[in-house]
């Protein structure tokens, strides 16, 4: 397929209006997966190691304009890493800056910073996502607890993904951990159970466009503009993903993990998916960035992923 063509700064991205009453990054979102059919998510991950030697801010630049142009058909979100270009200094900011002005306004940019502080400190950290950056969401952790969320989703219209349930295998050093008793059985509560209510929580008070109340009878993800939230749940711990789910039946989760992580993305959208087919992200970054076709290496993971979401909406619907 022939790479989809982008001029540099083309675009201007839904997010830079958002203060405007710009669009809402989850029904942006819900737009941009019925126009693709797609949860693939590509991330935009320059390894320096992928990148001609000497690396420079520039490469990483070029590095994702092509992932772009060569992907677009097939994502409904990109996901740039935030680290990869901060590796550069200021000349790597000003390529993360130029990579989400490539984008076009009507795919959501999720930014994958994993900030966590609180107060001034956070509001700087969501200014520097949203405001220069221009993205629509933005990865948080949430360990100060909801004084580092909120600063977030003061800005309206914007996404905030909050970790939940890592990938990283020592996750269950901590995120596993008992935090609490369920009253009703007894059973312990894990640390990563208690996240996902406190996310479930704040998107609670997110206020809708309209201004009705909050929710108002509708999912957190489709009603959010004061801002939005989404969960971070691997997808290499279906039972933590089945348990987050059961938690909020309705939130996005980002599920990194399938691709070079090895995940099973039949059992991890089996615990995830919502039985509108929506509610998940598959992120994959080397998975497609280290393939010879990208076109079609995006198409296959797009693809696969369709297919068994297709079955598992068949069985909601025949339950």
């Amino acid at each position: 397929m022939p790479a989809v063509g982008l001029q540099e700064k083309s675009f201007l991205h839904a997010s830079s209006v958002a203060s405007e009453g710009g669009k809402n990054f989850f029904k942006t979102l819900d737009a941009r997966i019925e126009a693709v059919d797609s949860l693939l998510t590509v991330g935009l991950d320059p390894h320096i190691a992928d990148l001609p030697s000497p690396a420079s801010a520039e490469s990483a630049f070029a590095f994702c304009e092509r992932i772009i142009k060569e992907t677009l058909p097939f994502t409904c979100c990109y996901k740039p890493n935030s680290a990869f270009f901060e590796a550069f200094g200021s000349k790597g900011l000003q390529a993360l800056e130029r990579v989400c002005a490539l984008i076009p306004r009507d795919v959501p940019i999720l930014l994958d910073a994993k900030r966590g502080d609180i107060g001034s400190t956070a509001q700087a950290y969501a200014s520097a996502a949203f405001d220069a950056f221009k993205a629509d969401a933005v990865t948080v952790n949430a360990y100060m607890g909801r004084d580092a969320v909120r600063p977030f989703l003061s800005f309206r219209n914007k996404g905030v993904f909050v970790l939940v349930k890592t990938s990283n295998q020592s996750s269950n050093e901590f995120q596993t951990l008992p935090v609490g008793v369920e009253p009703s059985s007894g059973a312990q509560v894990p640390l990563y159970v208690q996240m996902a209510r406190l996310c479930n929580d704040l998107a609670q008070e997110c206020v809708s466009d309209e201004g009705s109340p909050p929710l108002a009878g509708k999912s957190p993800r489709q009603n959010a503009s004061g801002g939005g939230v989404g969960l971070v749940v691997g997808a290499t711990d279906v039972e933590a993903l089945r348990e987050v789910r059961k938690a909020c039946p309705h939130l996005y989760i980002l599920a990194p993990g399938v691709g070079a992580q090895g995940a099973d993305l039949e059992e991890a959208l089996s615990a995830g998916l919502c039985k509108d087919g929506k509610g998940m992200l598959i992120p994959v970054s080397r998975g497609i960035s280290r393939a010879e076709n990208l076109s079609a290496q995006a198409n296959a993971y797009r693809e696969q992923i369709n297919e068994v979401r297709r079955r598992i909406v068949q069985q909601y619907q025949e339950s």
